[in-house]
C-alpha cells in the first residue's frame, strides 16, 4: 500500500545559515534512495522542511513493500577471469560478492560492455519491506549532509551537527520501525520551545506540518516561514512609509533563528544618527538581526523591525530588551567614531609599516607606496589629474588603523571616506577611497570618476602582480586572494567604462613597482594569459563564444571598444554573404600557413603578374575597398568596416573557382600569395572571421 512517508530529525537549534542547504541535503538523498530502491516511483513528490530544531522530509506515494526486482551486477573481463583453466582471484573475488562459491561460477552470464565481454551476475530478488531499508538511508542521508563539523553529546558515541533528541518515522498513520544515531523511531516530536503546550504526536505523516503549526507553534516548512517573514516586513514598512535594509540573505538567516515568526518595531534615540548610517545599519544587521527602515530617500530613520520567536499579548517586554541591547551596540559604534576623529586619517598612515600585508612582499605601507606610484601613472594616461590620485591612493588603506574598522572590517573604505571628508580632503579623493574597493562582487557598481578608477585599478593590479609573482597561482576552486575577482574588476572597468588603457603596459608599470628580484619575471605574461581567459568567462555571458575568440584571435591588450566590435561582428553574421566569406578567409589562412614560412615577407603585388581576369577583378575590388575600410576604422566604425567586406564575395568566389594560387611559375605564385595576404589582413582587422566559419 503506498502512503506519504515522514522522516523528522528533532534537534538542538541548527547553525542558521547552513540550514536550507541541510534541508536539502537531507530530503534529496532520501528521495532519490526510495527512488532508487522502488520504494517510490520518479515522479513522487518530495517536500523538505526545516526550522531551527528539526530536519524533515515526506516523500508521497511510498510502498511499504519494495517490490521483486532484477538484480544485475557487472564483473570482471571474460579474457581475465580464467587463467591456465583455473578461475582467477578476480573471478572468484566477485563470485563471493554476489554470494556464489566457487562451484557456483556456471551460474555467472557472459555479455558485452560495449568495449569487451565481461561476467555479469543477474538474479531476481525479492521484495523487502519499507522497514529493511529506511534507517540506513536516513543514517547515510545524515553521513552526507554538507556539515564538516561533527559533535558528541552526553555519554553517546553517535556524532551529528548538534544534538539529537528525537526521530519520527511514519508511512501514513503506522511507525516505521527503526534506529538512527542512537535513537528509536516514534510518532512524537517537540514543538516550539516555549510556546507549546508539551510534546506533539503526529497521528499522520500527511498532518505533519498541520499538526506542528496548531500543537507545537511551529511552521516546518522554510519557504512557508520566509514568505510570513517577509510579507510583515513589508507591511510593517509600508505603514511608515518606509523601506528596510536587509536582504535575501538576512531574510533566510532569520527564518532560521525562528519557528514562530512575530513582527515587532523597536526605536533608538535620534541622537545616535549623528553616526554613519552605514555603521548603524551593519550593528543592527550583524549583531541583531533587525532590519532597519529607511526613509523615501533611503536614509536611516530612528526605527528598525524585529523578528521574535515568541508570541505573547505585551511585547512591550520584547521590544524593550532587544532596544536596551541594541542601545549597548550603537552607544559602541558612537564611541568608535568619536574616537576615530582625534586622529586625521593621514596621520595614520606612517604605522602602516606595522602591518604585514605578505611577508614576501612587505607592509602595508609599502604597498601603499606602489599603489601612489601606480595610480598616479594611471590617472595621467586618463587625462585626470596624477596628484590627487597619488593623494587618495596614499589615503586609501588608512582607515584599516580605525576603531571603527577594526570592529567591523566591512566598513573599510566606506569609513575613510567619512574621515577624509571631515578632515577636509579634496571631495574626489574622499569618495575615492571608498571607490576604490569597487568593484566588490558580480554585478556591483564601477568606481566613478577617473581619480577613483585609477586607485581601483592600482589597487586590483597590485594585489595581481604582486600575488602571482610570489608564486601564489590560482589553482582549481582555490584563490585565497581572490586574484579572479580582482582580475575580473579590472577587466570589467577597462571594458565598460571603455578606458584607454593598455592592460599589458598597466602590468609591466606594476610590476616595475615592486623591489627587483621580488615578482618573477614571467609575471607579466602569466597575469596577462589569466585575465584573457576570465575575460572569455566575463564576455561569455553575452556573446556566443565564436564572436569572441574572433575578436580577441590576436590577444588584444586594450578593451575600450571590444563590445563595439563584438556588436559588428553578430552583425556581419547576419550578411547573406557573412558564411563563405568566412568560409573563404579560413581556407586563405590555411594556403598563407602552409606555403608562407613564418616571418617571410611577400613581394608588393604587381598588376604585371595578374594574368587571369578573376585575379585582376579580385584585386580591384580590393583596391576600392582599402580607402572606405581604413575610414570606417578609423571612425571606429567597425560594423561598416565589416559589411563592406560583402562586396568581395563575387570576386573571392570567382577567384577560387578559376585561379590556381599555387602556379607553376614562382613570380606568378608569390605574386597571388601576396594578394591573398592583402585580402586577408583587410579581412580581419576587426576580428578573424575565419573562425566564424562552421
Amino acid at each position: 500500500m503506498s502512503q506519504t512517508l515522514l522522516i523528522e530529525m528533532f534537534t538542538e537549534e541548527l547553525p542558521p545559515k547552513a540550514l536550507p542547504r541541510l534541508a536539502a541535503s537531507f530530503a534529496d538523498t532520501i528521495g532519490s534512495e526510495l527512488k532508487k530502491l522502488g520504494f517510490a516511483t520518479a515522479e513522487a513528490a518530495v517536500v523538505n522542511y526545516a526550522s531551527p530544531r528539526r530536519l524533515a522530509v515526506t516523500i508521497a506515494n511510498v510502498a511499504a513493500m519494495q517490490p521483486d526486482r532484477l538484480v544485475e551486477k557487472k564483473g570482471p573481463a571474460v579474457a581475465a577471469g580464467y587463467k591456465d583453466g583455473q578461475p582467477s582471484p578476480a573471478l572468484l573475488g566477485f563470485a563471493r560478492s554476489v554470494g556464489l562459491g566457487a562451484d557456483e561460477l556456471n551460474k555467472l552470464e557472459k555479455a558485452s560492455d560495449g568495449k569487451q565481454d565481461v561476467f555479469i551476475y543477474r538474479a531476481e530478488k525479492k521484495g523487502e519491506p519499507l522497514s529493511a531499508h529506511l534507517a540506513g538511508i536516513v543514517a547515510e542521508a545524515l553521513k552526507k549532509l554538507p556539515a564538516p563539523k561533527l559533535m558528541r553529546w552526553g555519554n553517546r558515541d553517535s556524532q551529528f551537527i548538534r544534538p539529537v533528541h528525537g526521530l519520527v518515522m511514519l508511512h501514513g498513520s503506522d511507525i516505521v520501525a527503526g534506529e538512527v544515531l542512537g535513537f528509536q523511531s516514534s510518532r512524537v516530536t517537540g514543538g516550539h520551545r516555549f510556546l507549546s503546550q508539551g510534546p506533539v504526536e503526529i497521528a499522520n505523516a500527511d498532518a505533519y506540518a498541520d499538526t506542528l503549526r496548531e500543537k507545537g507553534k511551529v511552521v516546518a516548512s522554510f519557504e512557508a516561514r520566509r514568505a510570513t517573514i517577509k510579507q510583515k516586513l513589508d507591511e510593517m514598512a509600508a505603514k511608515r512609509g518606509c523601506s528596510y535594509a536587509g536582504g535575501d540573505a538576512l531574510i533566510d538567516e532569520v527564518t532560521a533563528l525562528v519557528e514562530w515568526p512575530v513582527a515587532l518595531e523597536g526605536s533608538f534615540e535620534e541622537d545616535f544618527l549623528k553616526v554613519p548610517q552605514e555603521c548603524l545599519i551593519l550593528t543592527m544587521q550583524q549583531n541583531q538581526k533587525y532590519f532597519p527602515l529607511l526613509d523615501a530617500q533611503g536614509k536611516l530613520t530612528h526605527r528598525y523591525l524585529i523578528i521574535s520567536n515568541l508570541e505573547t499579548a505585551d511585547p512591550s517586554h520584547i521590544i524593550h530588551g532587544n532596544g536596551r541591547v541594541l542601545r549597548a551596540r550603537l552607544s559602541d559604534a558612537k564611541f568608535f567614531y568619536e574616537q576615530d576623529q582625534k586622529h586625521r586619517l593621514d596621520s595614520r598612515v606612517a604605522r602602516l609599516a606595522n602591518v604585514v600585508y605578505h611577508n614576501k612582499i612587505g607592509s602595508q605601507l609599502e604597498r601603499v607606496t606602489r599603489l601612489e606610484a601606480i595610480a598616479a601613472n594611471i590617472a595621467k594616461t586618463l587625462g585626470a589629474d596624477a596628484a590627487l590620485a597619488a593623494r587618495a591612493a596614499h589615503l586609501a588603506k588608512a582607515d584599516l588603523l580605525t576603531d571603527m574598522v577594526g570592529e567591523f572590517p566591512e566598513l573599510q573604505g566606506i569609513m575613510g571616506t567619512y574621515y577624509a571628508r571631515l578632515d577636509g580632503e579634496n571631495p574626489t579623493v574622499a569618495a575615492a577611497v571608498e571607490g576604490h574597493y569597487h568593484p566588490r562582487f558580480a554585478g556591483d557598481s564601477l568606481p566613478e570618476g577617473p581619480i577613483a578608477q585609477a586607485v581601483s585599478l592600482a589597487d586590483k593590479l597590485e594585489t595581481l602582480v604582486g600575488i602571482w609573482g610570489i608564486g601564489l597561482i590560482p589553482t582549481g576552486d582555490k584563490d585565497p586572494y581572490a586574484l579572479r575577482r580582482a582580475a575580473l574588476g579590472v577587466l570589467r572597468m577597462l571594458v565598460e567604462a571603455r578606458l584607454p588603457l593598455d592592460l599589458k603596459e598597466l602590468l609591466a608599470q606594476t610590476a616595475a613597482t615592486f623591489p627587483t628580484g621580488v615578482v618573477a619575471a614571467d609575471t607579466v605574461n602569466g597575469v596577462f594569459g589569466f585575465m584573457l581567459e576570465r575575460l572569455k568567462n566575463l564576455l561569455a555571458a553575452d556573446f556566443p563564444a565564436a564572436d569572441i575568440e574572433a575578436v580577441l584571435f590576436d590577444a588584444p591588450s586594450r578593451f575600450d571598444e571590444l563590445n563595439l566590435r563584438l556588436s559588428a561582428v553578430a552583425e556581419f553574421k547576419a550578411l547573406p554573404e557573412a558564411a563563405a566569406l568566412a568560409a573563404a578567409n579560413k581556407r586563405i589562412r590555411n594556403i598563407l600557413k602552409k606555403n608562407v614560412a613564418e616571418g617571410t615577407q611577400l613581394p608588393a603585388i604587381s598588376a604585371n603578374l595578374l594574368v587571369e581576369a578573376a585575379e585582376r577583378d579580385l584585386h580591384g575590388a580590393l583596391t576600392a575597398l582599402q580607402t572606405p575600410v581604413k575610414a570606417a576604422l578609423a571612425a571606429h566604425d567597425y560594423t561598416s568596416a565589416l559589411k563592406q567586406l560583402a562586396g568581395l564575395r563575387a570576386p573571392v568566389d570567382a577567384f577560387f573557382d578559376s585561379v590556381m594560387v599555387m602556379a607553376d611559375d614562382a613570380a606568378i605564385r608569390g605574386n597571388r600569395l601576396a594578394l591573398l595576404a592583402t585580402l586577408s589582413e583587410l579581412m580581419n582587422q576587426v576580428a578573424d572571421i575565419s573562425l566564424l566559419a562552421d
